[in-house]
């Protein structure tokens, strides 16, 4: 395995949802957050607080990709997982997102437990445009690892 001390390339990823691999252009909110607990005593003999982890917040991930018209009943399953609420936990899925190298094997590995599509956005019109169709999914999720594989 080569050794990596130089900056990675983010541009070539893939994305697994459910066990279907997807193809999107762009991933945003990989990443969490730990609420500080600030806390003090009233018999410690310094003034100031003690802070202690809290409770941790996932960002939502967002992610987009271009319109592909002979895929629109890709869009169709999204629509239909985002009304989950009649089946609970039947639509939640764990999601992978795999940072690859020149060889096409994973360097980094993200996962997202139990995530389920709460935003679906198509694509804005303009007549006078000439850019890519781009729909937008958002996942909510219950936790995020990141890893070597």
């Amino acid at each position: 395995m080569p050794d990596f001390k130089y900056p990675l390339p983010k541009f070539h990823f893939e994305l697994e949802w459910g066990g279907t691999r997807l193809g999107f252009t762009e991933v945003t909110g990989l990443d969490f957050e730990t609420e500080v607990i600030e806390y003090r005593e009233g018999n410690l003999p310094a003034y100031n607080k003690t802070k202690q982890p809290g409770l941790t917040k996932y960002t939502d991930v967002t992610l987009k990709r271009g319109i592909v018209l002979d895929d629109l009943e890709y869009f169709n399953q999204w629509v239909k997982t985002a009304m989950f609420q009649e089946k609970k936990e039947t639509y939640r899925r764990t999601v992978t997102i795999k940072l690859l190298n020149e060889e096409h094997k994973a360097i980094i590995v993200w996962t997202l437990s139990k995530a389920w599509p709460s935003k679906i956005q198509s694509t804005d019109l303009k007549a006078d445009g000439n850019e890519v169709a781009i729909e937008t999914l958002t996942f909510v999720h219950e936790g995020l690892t990141m890893a070597k594989p």
